[in-house]
């Protein structure tokens, strides 16, 4: 902690003091509610943080990727915890494709001839990074095979943005391997675009700019990744066709599963892929000739960045072993009481790329905290309302396979059944990230307000508005004061709760606390026990908080009287995609409008060095106005219905509203996320069913909000975007009938 923070603990006490809000439960009558608190104060004052410590050490204890025997080791330690307290528990298996190395092979041959190590050393003061034969090599799952020579090219962070710069550097990239840096999206797509403009290969590199030295001191000594410290992880195309196995598109790939052909697994790359550290790739990058890259892209490495091509050529060569692998997916229920038909399912994995301390083990072991919790409170005589389903998820690292597998294997129960997902995938130190479904904004601050940050003292949920105010501009610093509650991140993809919120439309939330342990080991040898417990939760104490978070959230789901859905905030965050959709489509007319102007005056010919000479860009045709009034019309409707639904439920709740009227709402509650999906899914990749939150196609797991609008806006697909503004329109009318109904429902009761 930091002398200005301490200096500034008292007023921030005070501050949180005066604007804490004691109020009911949401969703809990004044009764229920007293009980509950006392059951989620009973809940708080479980989690361990020595169990959180020791858990650790056993799960992360040897490389547990997909099909390992330490893998499957740790999915029946987990059973057999969840049994010991008393939950129902089982594991289920499915059969995946999940490629291994068999060949790697990265030489330069001009202008002189090196060879890539491609190998991560054992440390001697990390007692784990010495397992070498239980340890994945330094690979991307999915990068089809190939054997390559080609002249290589540097393309940044390989987005299509840095092609455009590219192209106006006069450079291209057809039949040339490219080097690009890890970071700026997701790192299947930077094989992706370099296919889509010619590229027969690709090389991927940590830059020590982002999470090296230059950053912090490497590991042992500091936080950050070392000179052969290497990221692996998937290069599967999953945002434009489907994540889960590749082979089984949309069904669980149980033994009688139908599979695809390989050659017709879309998600496969269309070129050789191959991540490497900054050790090996500061030969190749240094042997670069052509333009000097643009400053932006240059990172800390000691050489002179060029883009190439050449004079270094390169060749790369892979070959993989394409197996069916098991995946071992441990599956735990307390059953519900008075709803046992209603779900509340929790989730995070237990696989590795390697040991895995960080990712995923850290909030691993914070699951089994909740689990080993909530059955300490059924012997204290505790039942939920509903049933509570934990599940360990294997195959997460691949792309997802373990929970997409389930929840495809179980859809129409799910559909049936699941009011709400809660994920987590890692835990550090710091701030709680927040992220889901806008109708569980209201409740999961709620939840937040409630938990005690282990570092200040304040609630977690104060601590992040007030280090929000130090960081934000003028406009959301008044935002953050003044909004009732913290707006919460729009999930894309990238962990287990895709398939849940993407495909199924089952209401989620995405937890974590994070942003004062950044450190350089993602996916390397080096995420192990050994670094988590030097650098950073060291004492547990944030796993700790992460499971009182979690765990008060899981218990209020399962409790609650009436399901805790609120649309006031689904209807602000509404109107604010509208704007920033309204504002794109503004800025790229008169982007275009302004560089036809300037070609048409020839300031780019003006402007150009002659002995760097570039290529202007071509004139383009302006594009339309288009069409929002079908979504604004929407979302005033929605903004109309949330605010009358929020009066009439208030008014009913202090007269009192019937069990059978709250059964009623009930099920129809579970379904409201269910009405912003379409069941044929966006353009292009039919799989993904959110008509509000989706993974971009060239962002990731990085979320695109109203995504069938947005990206059809970002193509100029002008036609196409305003077809998907009136299908938006449609799912959001929808939603506004719905709570409208409900708000009707409620008056009946609240003008008794």
């Amino acid at each position: 902690m930091n002398r200005f923070w301490t200096a500034g603990l008292s007023v921030l006490l005070l501050n949180a003091s005066a604007i804490a809000d004691d109020g009911p439960l949401r969703g809990f009558t004044a009764e229920s509610a007293a009980e509950q608190r006392q059951w989620e104060e009973k809940l708080r004052a479980l989690p361990n943080a020595d169990n959180l410590r020791e858990s650790m050490r056993l799960l992360s204890a040897r490389p547990h990727h997909v099909g390992s025997a330490y893998g499957k080791q740790n999915a029946e330690w987990i059973l057999a915890r969840f049994k010991e307290w008393g939950w129902d528990a089982q594991i289920e298996t499915f059969g995946v494709l999940f490629p291994t190395p068999k060949g790697r092979l990265l030489e330069m041959t001009e202008p002189k001839r090196f060879v890539a190590a491609l190998d991560e050393p054992a440390l001697a003061i990390d007692p784990t990074s010495g397992q070498k034969t239980e340890q994945l090599p330094t690979y991307n799952s999915y990068s089809v095979d190939g054997d390559v020579t080609a002249p290589l090219v540097f393309v940044n962070y390989g987005l299509p943005e840095d092609y455009d710069r590219l192209e106006r550097l006069g450079i291209s990239v057809k039949g040339a391997i490219v080097i690009a840096k890890y970071g700026g999206s997701w790192r299947g797509i930077k094989p992706k675009v370099a296919a889509e403009h010619g590229a027969v290969g690709c090389i991927i590199y940590s830059d020590p700019k982002d999470d090296g030295y230059f950053v912090d001191d490497v590991f042992p000594k500091g936080p950050m990744r070392p000179a052969n410290g290497v990221q692996r992880g998937s290069v599967m195309d999953f945002s434009a066709s489907w994540p889960g196995d590749p082979l089984t598109p949309g069904i669980g790939a149980t033994t009688d599963a139908k599979r695809l052909d390989l050659k017709d697994a879309k998600s496969l790359t269309r070129i050789p892929v191959l991540p490497i550290s900054y050790g090996d790739a500061q030969p190749l990058l240094a042997a670069l000739g052509g333009p000097m890259a643009p400053v932006e892209w240059r990172g800390a490495l000691p050489i002179s960045y060029h883009v190439g091509p050449g004079p270094a050529k390169v060749h790369l060569k892979l070959a993989f072993n394409w197996d069916i692998k098991p995946v071992h997916d441990v599956i735990a229920r307390i059953p519900g009481s008075s709803n046992p038909e209603q779900w509340v399912v929790r989730g995070n994995h237990h696989d590795a790329w390697v040991n895995g301390a960080e990712d995923p083990i850290s909030a691993m072991v914070v699951m089994l905290e909740e689990a080993r919790a909530l059955g300490e409170l059924v012997k204290q005589g505790w039942r939920p309302k509903r049933t509570i389903v934990f599940a360990a998820w294997d195959g997460e690292e691949p792309m997802l396979l373990g929970s997409t597998e389930w929840a495809e294997a179980h859809a129409a129960e799910l559909r049936e059944h699941a009011v709400a997902y809660i994920n987590t995938d890692g835990n550090g130190r710091g701030y709680l990230s927040m992220g889901g479904s806008h109708t569980l904004e209201r409740f999961i601050n709620d939840v937040a307000r409630d938990i005690k940050d282990p570092e200040t003292g304040l609630s977690v949920k104060e601590r992040r508005r007030l280090a929000g105010l130090a960081r934000v501009s003028a406009e959301d610093r008044a935002e953050l004061r003044n909004r009732h509650d913290l707006r919460i991140d729009a999930l894309g993809s990238g962990t287990d709760f895709t398939a849940f919120l993407d495909h199924l439309g089952v209401p989620s939330i995405d937890l974590a606390f994070g942003g004062e342990d950044d450190g350089g080991i993602y996916h390397s040898i080096y995420d192990d026990f050994y670094w988590y417990t030097h650098f950073s939760d060291t004492d547990f104490a944030y796993g700790k908080a992460l499971a009182q978070t979690v765990g008060t959230a899981v218990l209020r789901l399962a409790d609650a009287d009436l399901l805790p859905f609120e649309f006031t905030g689904l209807a602000d965050t509404v109107k604010m995609y509208l704007k920033e959709l309204r504002t794109l489509a503004d800025n790229q007319r008169n982007a275009i409008v302004e560089r036809n102007r300037q070609i048409e005056e020839g300031v780019f010919r003006a402007a150009e060095d002659p002995r760097r000479k570039t290529v202007a860009p071509t004139h383009e045709e302006v594009p339309p106005f288009l069409n929002f009034a079908p979504m604004e019309n929407a979302s005033v409707a929605l903004e109309r219905s949330a605010s009358r639904y929020e009066a009439a439920l208030a008014k009913a709740w202090a007269a009192g509203v019937p069990a059978a009227t709250i059964q009623k709402l009930n099920q129809g509650l579970k379904d409201t996320e269910r009405l912003l999906t379409d069941d044929a899914g966006l353009p292009r990749r039919a799989w993904y069913k959110h008509l509000l939150y989706a993974p971009g196609v060239y962002t990731g797991y990085n979320v695109k909000t109203v995504p069938a609008v947005r990206e059809a806006i970002e193509a100029k697909a002008w036609a196409e975007a305003e077809t998907e503004i009136a299908r938006v329109a449609k799912a959001l009318m929808a939603e506004s009938d719905f709570v409208n109904g409900a708000a009707v429902e409620l008056e009946r009761h609240g003008s008794r």
